[in-house]
């Protein structure tokens, strides 16, 4: 009776489950860009919007789409978590059928098929990488960062037809800031395990971290050669604050912040960060 009542209660709670992006620094990384580079187009069109919408149901596609390969590759049988993963995803899919069209119609066939094959490897690639618990690999966050972030390249074709400099720069921009970010936030999850662990944890995200902050400020002497005063301000205000996070990953009673607080921080962060590459770049 008692597994009867269990297998009922998790068919019930998978009923009620939603798929809907959960990770909400991953999501800052797809909709700032799409935001910032509206700012900088100066001009609205209504494929913009459906950039929005594919970019938002492709994030959120992701994981129905990991339950399902679980369930093909690795658990080898259906699940009621199965069931409601294919009808989130049909869902999402439909969605982002719709956008895409949109944009078929309003885009340049080269622009199209050079974004959508990128989008489609990358989906891939995430979906690959989760199957094998591979998510906390540094190169595929790093890879995750020029991905996500890459948005701002497609704002870009819907608003103006093409992607002048400035948006290449403001892609770059965005992706060495978000991907020092990741690196900072997993060096802090490296040190709340090593906190619980009496032998100690690893640095591998730490060290990545402090050569991703040297980049940063390479870049920002590189801005102020150029004269560059509000981007090299906004390198210089990323790789403080990210600084300042390592040196309180030191302290025990920092590492016990909860993670939701360390995120809202983090956006807050790259939204002045953001601000002042607009700046820089109108």
């Amino acid at each position: 009776m008692q597994t009867v009542a269990r297998a009922a209660q998790a068919k019930l709670s998978s009923r009620s489950k939603t798929y809907l992006p959960r990770e909400h620094g991953a999501t800052a990384m797809l909709l700032t860009p799409i935001f910032g580079v509206a700012i900088l187009a100066r001009s609205w069109r209504w494929s913009e919007l459906a950039v929005l919408v594919a970019a938002f149901a492709a994030l959120s596609a992701k994981d129905p789409a990991v339950v399902l390969m679980r369930q093909r590759f690795v658990w080898k049988q259906r699940s009621p978590e199965s069931s409601v993963a294919s009808r989130w995803l049909v869902g999402w899919g439909v969605v982002l059928l719709a956008s895409v069209s949109m944009l078929l119609a309003s885009w340049p066939l080269t622009a199209f098929v050079a974004v959508g094959a990128g989008v489609a490897a990358f989906a891939c690639l995430a979906i690959a990488v989760n199957l094998k618990n591979r998510q906390r690999s540094t190169l595929f966050q790093i890879v995750s960062a020029a991905a996500l972030t890459s948005t701002s390249l497609a704002t870009c074709i819907s608003a103006l037809g093409s992607i002048p400099r400035w948006c290449w720069w403001f892609w770059a921009l965005m992706a060495i800031q978000t991907s020092a970010g990741i690196l900072v936030v997993h060096a802090r999850l490296d040190a709340r395990i090593a906190l619980r662990k009496a032998t100690g944890g690893s640095h591998q995200f730490r060290r990545a971290a402090e050569a991703a902050l040297g980049f940063l400020m390479c870049a920002a002497l590189a801005a102020a050669i150029l004269k560059n005063v509000w981007i090299g301000s906004a390198l210089v205000l990323a790789a403080a604050g990210y600084t300042y996070d390592l040196i309180r990953q030191k302290d025990p009673v920092s590492l016990q912040m909860p993670l939701k607080t360390v995120g809202q921080q983090a956006l807050m962060l790259s939204t002045l960060y953001s601000g002042l590459l607009i700046a820089g770049l109108w």
